[in-house]
């Protein structure tokens, strides 16, 4: 019972001697940009929207190359960048384009391909047709 105990106490005190920090979205929105946790960013999902909140036109392609800058410009802010991503997650609001997707978002990851999960979403947030989310580590 007692090395239970110990185990415990041990991972009680790894987890409170983390630093955590909460990156603000912006204003009236009910999530943080990015949680930075020791080392690792995980930045919230990203739709392809320019700095207005527009949805840029041009569909899917369009959509994932913006969507990836905007999280790009999430990392930079935090000191890391795409090249330190290690896990994304796609939300397509159609699986079908999966393939046109996959044609912009390789090249956003030139020198390594994160580990990734896609699935469809049933809709998806000002009718977007992708939404990305990223864990990346801290450049140092």
């Amino acid at each position: 019972m007692w090395r239970l105990f110990l185990v415990l106490a041990v991972c009680v005190g790894r987890a409170s001697a983390q630093s955590v920090r909460y990156v603000p979205a912006g204003p009236n929105l009910p999530f943080s940009a990015a949680v930075v946790v020791d080392n690792m960013i995980y930045a919230s999902g990203q739709i392809g929207s320019d700095p207005s909140g527009a949805l840029v036109p041009g569909g899917i392609k369009a959509e994932t190359a913006q969507a990836l800058k905007n999280i790009d410009a999430v990392l930079h802010a935090q000191g890391s960048s795409l090249d330190h991503v290690v896990k994304c997650t796609a939300m397509l609001a159609d699986i079908n384009e999966w393939p046109a997707m996959n044609e912009v978002y390789v090249t956003f990851f030139p020198h390594h391909l994160p580990a990734r999960s896609a699935f469809a979403a049933a809709g998806l947030v000002r009718g977007a047709r992708i939404e990305l989310e990223c864990t990346a580590t801290v450049s140092r």
